[in-house]
């Protein structure tokens, strides 16, 4: 939670109801197909409010410059307001220093600017830990690094209900461990993994901890602090944000001794054809001009989701997938993948003789969007003995109305396919 939040009364908070919430994200007023539009796929993206829209709208309009350079109104202006959305992240994670808040364009290069400089000091036999239930960004850079330094890949296995038990974890460290990078909760399933007991048994072994924090950042109470993660990376899209903005935290001390992956300008203090000087955090990590308006909207979706108690949305969201969960075990022929005690608002699950491609399809004609593929996790996929899942996901605008709408439509389907 962010310190603004965390000092807040209950009186501060803007009450949460849900239809009023809805009311805030203009997209969700539309029809699709002739229906009205029914959005289960916020862990892929979510839906932005009109609070953010209107501010990418008001900067590209009325004050768009390239900021830190410019002697001017206009630069000065929108280089105060890019700066501001980073100390509005800062709060929000509780971070020690805006030096520690690296703006990126999503939490894919987040991850890889970890593996390019910080992993450029492991060597041959060093160990990465991960698990069975990462997406692709947080497996394919450490591959990556496998191949080029010769470290050796760790991956600690899943139990059949999609979980991950910190017992597997620790079993997987040695004193060889360099690297533990984990997901706070799996895409795919909604797994909430047990962080803190992670960070403690990594750094009892003398490793750092990375957490992909794509679907964290959303449904938890991020203090970076408590956690005492050595790094944590999110997207803005996925926290109602817009695309091309991400964000890397890093603990200072530790960022202070990386050595850049980017060059060119904005992370220089001096350059000569002989030498360059990197300039000081954050800038050194924030190469070319930076995802200037994005950031601007990133801020502008955490203002927005601070106007609300957090125990209320998450409330909500747990309300809707478990009202989701009854329902679809309660379908003839759906099998649900991933049935972790301790979960997000996301649920994965398969039609007996259907293709998930297939089933989403038809959910499509009903104005339903549910995501249908491997969800960018083809090894838990392939550990469930699937090659896909169909996946719906709630986000703050969800109802119980539209988990009907999905119960209704998947009935519907069944009878087309089955």
């Amino acid at each position: 939670m962010s310190a603004l939040a965390q000092n807040a009364s209950k009186n501060d908070f803007r009450d949460f109801d849900v239809n009023s919430v809805r009311s805030d994200f203009p997209i969700l007023s539309r029809t699709v197909h002739d229906k009205p539009l029914t959005y289960l796929d916020s862990a892929a993206s979510a839906q932005k409010p009109r609070a953010v829209i209107d501010v990418i709208r008001y900067q590209y309009e009325q004050e768009y410059a390239n900021v830190h350079r410019g002697a001017y109104w206009l630069s000065e202006t929108l280089t105060s307001k890019y700066e501001a959305a980073r100390e509005t992240v800062r709060q929000f994670i509780n971070a020690r220093s805006d030096r520690e808040v690296i703006f990126t364009k999503g939490a894919t290069e987040a991850i890889n600017l970890v593996a390019a400089t910080f992993g450029r000091a492991f060597n041959a036999g060093d160990e990465v830990v991960i698990t069975g239930l990462e997406h692709h960004s947080n497996i394919v850079p450490w591959q990556i690094l496998r191949d080029q330094c010769g470290i050796v890949l760790k991956v600690v296995p899943i139990t059949p209900e999609g979980e991950v038990p910190l017992s597997a974890v620790e079993a997987a460290l040695s004193s060889k461990t360099k690297l533990v990078a984990v997901a706070h909760i799996s895409n795919a399933l909604g797994t909430i993994l047990p962080i803190k007991g992670i960070v403690s048994a990594a750094h009892a072994v003398g490793a750092h901890v990375l957490i992909d924090g794509c679907q964290g950042i959303v449904h938890e109470q991020v203090d970076v602090q408590d956690l005492d993660c050595d790094f944590y990376a999110f997207s803005g899209h996925k926290l109602y944000g817009p695309n091309g903005i991400g964000v890397l935290y890093g603990k200072e001390g530790i960022l202070d001794g990386m050595q850049p992956y980017q060059g060119g300008g904005e992370m220089i203090s001096n350059v000569t054809f002989e030498r360059s000087e990197w300039a000081e955090l954050p800038a050194k990590f924030e190469a070319g001009t930076p995802p200037i308006v994005p950031a601007v909207g990133l801020g502008a979706a955490i203002d927005y989701i601070n106007e609300f108690d957090r125990a209320a949305i998450a409330a909500h969201e747990h309300d809707l997938l478990t009202y989701g969960t009854e329902q679809l075990q309660a379908l003839n022929s759906i099998k649900l993948i991933g049935t972790a005690k301790n979960k997000a608002a996301a649920i994965s699950f398969v039609l007996e003789g259907a293709h998930p491609h297939d089933l989403a399809t038809i959910l499509d004609r009903s104005g339903v969007c549910v995501r249908a593929g491997h969800h960018c996790a083809q090894p838990l996929m392939d550990s469930f003995g699937v090659t896909a899942t169909v996946r719906a996901s709630f986000g703050i605008y969800n109802t119980r109305e539209e988990v009907d709408v999905l119960i209704n439509a998947l009935g519907r389907a069944r009878e087309i396919l089955c």
